[in-house]
């Protein structure tokens, strides 16, 4: 792993030359402290509630995108993923409608979006490591690979993660590889094994944030999340994630089709 670093920013009002520069050259950029304590608590309580919901009613799938079920430190069964989450919980649909989040938006081409309640909308993603997890890592990926299995052209689009926990190379964390958001198509497809490659990159950045950090990427750029060295609760990681995409839109209903693209991430342990 590269053992480069990189600045951290201030989101103010609007985004800097400085601030643009910095992501169109590298696919990511960093903002430190963008939700507040308070913010955070808010939004992990809501997701408790949804995943207390969800077990009890023996929700499977939400828009056809399936939810993704496991096992935590104590052998409870949790939500790993949880998919349009905006849609049951207060705190973060108000969250995603901030300007903190509509701003970023300045970041793509005009006619830019947040999709609430397109592809799986606003995800969280919740990793512990234990022998019975089946969220412990997630391989190599883009996240423009969607658009090739909804039948689209690869689209620009940003995954606004807010970090609801501390995450560094305890927590295994993301890793990134900058400025591969401008690689060729071939590259995106094939460069390296979807998901089922976790192997360190000698060009891969760790990112090192605090809950409450946001981190944007393109969705073109190369990424994994890292298996903690850590076990159980000390190992907890949980992000959500927002999509900023461009297109025809395409709202999801509990009618959808389950996308193919989910028979790769039924491997993601």
């Amino acid at each position: 792993m590269s053992t480069q670093t990189y600045p951290k920013f201030s989101l103010g009002n609007q985004l800097t030359d400085e601030q643009v520069a910095f992501f169109n050259k590298n696919g990511f950029i960093h903002f430190q402290g963008v939700a507040s304590p308070e913010e955070v608590r808010a939004i992990i309580e809501s997701t408790e509630q949804i995943q207390d919901r969800w077990i009890k009613a023996g929700t499977k799938k939400i828009n056809g995108v399936p939810i993704k079920f496991g096992k935590d430190e104590n052998d409870k069964e949790i939500v790993h993923r949880f998919p349009f989450t905006s849609q049951f919980s207060e705190a973060i649909h108000n969250f995603v409608n901030s300007p903190r989040v509509q701003n970023l938006k300045s970041l793509l081409p005009e006619g830019a979006r947040v999709a609430e309640n397109e592809k799986d909308g606003v995800v969280v993603n919740h990793y512990v490591n234990i022998p019975n997890s089946n969220f412990r890592q997630m391989g190599w990926h883009t996240d423009s690979m969607r658009d090739i299995f909804y039948g689209k052209k690869v689209m620009q689009m940003l995954n606004v993660g807010l970090y609801l926990d501390n995450s560094s190379s305890d927590k295994g964390g993301l890793r990134i590889i900058p400025g591969t958001h401008t690689q060729n198509l071939f590259n995106m497809l094939f460069k390296k094994a979807y998901f089922l490659n976790n192997e360190e990159d000698k060009q891969e950045m760790l990112v090192d944030a605090q809950a409450g950090d946001m981190v944007i990427h393109d969705g073109r750029i190369w990424h994994r999340v890292a298996q903690s060295p850590l076990t159980g609760a000390p190992s907890r990681r949980r992000v959500m994630y927002i999509p900023v995409i461009l297109g025809k839109y395409m709202p999801k209903s509990e009618d959808s089709a389950t996308p193919f693209y989910h028979n790769f991430i039924k491997m993601v342990r």
